[in-house]
């Protein structure tokens, strides 16, 4: 389903302040990995993840505590926050009574009676329900049907369910169909694509540490996202979910689908390099750090060749032994000791985005 832009044309929906689908930016989510009812740990952390630029924040409903911590969240957090539910309608209830923005169900492991009164609170609250479905999830008879987590058997699974929700009277929905395995993942998400104009939440589940994350996740949305599919996103990472952002904002800026935040490219060294780049890199990314304007910053290593080679860069560095070089589209303006250099570069930064500001 597409519309004359050749962008696959979905109906929108609001999570809270932030629109998703509907020719809305993709968003960007994240996951706290905290006891939810830990709120001062919690609160942190959903506002380490918006301070990195993450959008919209689910946060994990295990138990009543967890539930009814979410309103004091809900006050503190600078971002709409979603309560992901398992196995416990009741929990889903009081989460909806709290206040949060959505919740996440996957309806095949909860009973089947109860997500009626579910849908019936999220219509009296404006709760948007994310339907989300997995291989955990999915129904004995399609698994058997099927022979197990098959990408048809994921998107039946999903259409079922969201039928049923729209036969209670709720539109508000958004559908995701995970998996582990990236071209189950990409199968799936072109069927649910070609099925429904619901806003589809990208994700591939389970992608493991951080490199391993990245090149799933690049890989999974990445085709996705160039095909138009997709209208939010979370990058899935073990460990930190601050982390997650900047794969998040990668995947979308190399696709030129949102422009949002700094663009650092760097040489990978070689011989010629005489200057640790590794090292400028990590501290120049550090203090770049919720920065959301979009400027490309090089951090090259040669002297020689660095600022031609990153001629398209808005500003940068080539530096050689013991000095830097700053540069500007590709052309040489300064001379800096070492130590200058990573000082010189931000400060160099933030003039572009304050010329750039009193610009507009």
């Amino acid at each position: 389903m597409e519309d004359c832009s050749g962008r696959r044309k979905t109906r929108r929906i609001q999570i809270g302040r932030i629109p998703i689908g509907g020719g809305a930016p993709v968003v960007v989510q994240s996951m706290t990995n905290t006891e939810t009812k830990d709120v001062r740990r919690t609160i942190n952390q959903i506002k380490r993840l918006a301070k990195a630029g993450c959008e919209v924040v689910r946060v994990s409903v295990r138990d009543r505590k967890d539930a009814e911590a979410l309103f004091r969240l809900k006050e503190k957090s600078p971002v709409p926050l979603i309560a992901d539910i398992h196995f416990d309608y009741r929990l889903a209830l009081v989460a909806i009574e709290q206040g949060v923005e959505g919740i996440r169900i996957n309806p095949g492991n909860l009973p089947s009676s109860r997500i009626r009164d579910i849908v019936a609170a999220a219509m009296e609250r404006g709760t948007v329900i994310r339907v989300g479905v997995n291989a955990g999830s999915l129904e004995k008879e399609l698994w058997h049907k099927y022979g197990g987590p098959t990408a048809e058997a994921l998107v039946e699974s999903a259409l079922n369910h969201v039928k049923r929700i729209e036969d209670m009277g709720w539109t508000q929905m958004k559908i995701s169909v995970k998996s582990s395995h990236v071209p189950t993942m990409i199968e799936a998400y072109r069927r649910l694509a070609d099925s429904t104009d619901y806003p589809l939440h990208l994700g591939v589940t389970e992608a493991g540490s951080l490199i391993n994350a990245a090149v799933k996740s690049a890989i999974g949305m990445g085709v996705l996202l160039y095909e138009s599919i997709g209208d939010t996103i979370r990058v899935s990472v073990t460990g930190d979910p601050v982390s997650e952002i900047p794969i998040a904002f990668s995947i979308l800026r190399a696709l030129g689908i949102r422009m949002v935040g700094p663009e650092i490219i760097s040489c990978p060294t070689c011989g010629r390099c005489e200057i640790n780049v590794p090292a400028l890199v990590k501290k120049v990314e550090k203090r770049l750090e919720g920065i959301k304007e979009n400027i490309k910053v090089a951090i090259m290593g040669c002297v020689v060749n660095g600022p031609g080679e990153a001629r398209e860069a808005d500003v940068g560095i080539a530096g050689g032994k013991g000095m830097g070089l700053l540069f500007k589209k590709g052309t040489v303006v300064e001379k800096l000791k070492e130590e200058e250099i990573v000082e010189r570069l931000v400060k160099e930064v933030w003039t572009m985005i304050n010329k750039t500001e009193a610009n507009e």
